[in-house]
């Protein structure tokens, strides 16, 4: 798992759409040199196809295949949202965003999945009040 820090990560935000969610959690991404501007555009055009919530109070937008070559290096970020963020009728608690190079993609995605599939880890993730204690958890399943 990449590992998180307090850059990668965003407590307590308010209530907001989410193409602003999916925005916020590129814009992370390419502050922090993982991808290249139009890798945001790439999560959007993602989540406008298909969704990107995975159930659980979880949603993790990425980028079309196509929008691999916007990636520099592979890179994690998590928003988390007391209040939800509303992805098509289901409440995203934890938009978690990713980008992965070649088959880091993949990876990412199955152990964030391990981890939240536990409604008990969603639920530590929802009240962790720092990326250390986010980081424990996201990389219990590691």
């Amino acid at each position: 798992m990449v590992r998180l820090d307090a850059r990668h990560v965003a407590l307590r935000l308010e209530r907001e759409s989410k193409e602003d969610a999916i925005r916020r959690v590129g814009q992370m991404l390419v502050d922090l040199g993982h991808v290249e501007p139009p890798y945001v555009d790439s999560m959007l055009a993602r989540e406008a196809s298909t969704s990107t919530y995975i159930g659980n109070g979880i949603a993790i937008p990425h980028g079309m295949p196509d929008a691999t070559a916007y990636i520099r290096t592979s890179g994690i970020v998590v928003a988390q949202y007391p209040n939800g963020v509303d992805f098509g009728g289901e409440e995203a608690f934890l938009v978690i965003g990713i980008a992965g190079k070649g088959e880091e993609h993949m990876e990412l995605l199955s152990q964030i999945a391990t981890v939240c599939m536990d409604e008990a880890n969603v639920a530590r993730l929802v009240r962790a009040s720092s990326a250390e204690e986010m980081a424990a958890i996201l990389e219990s399943a590691s």
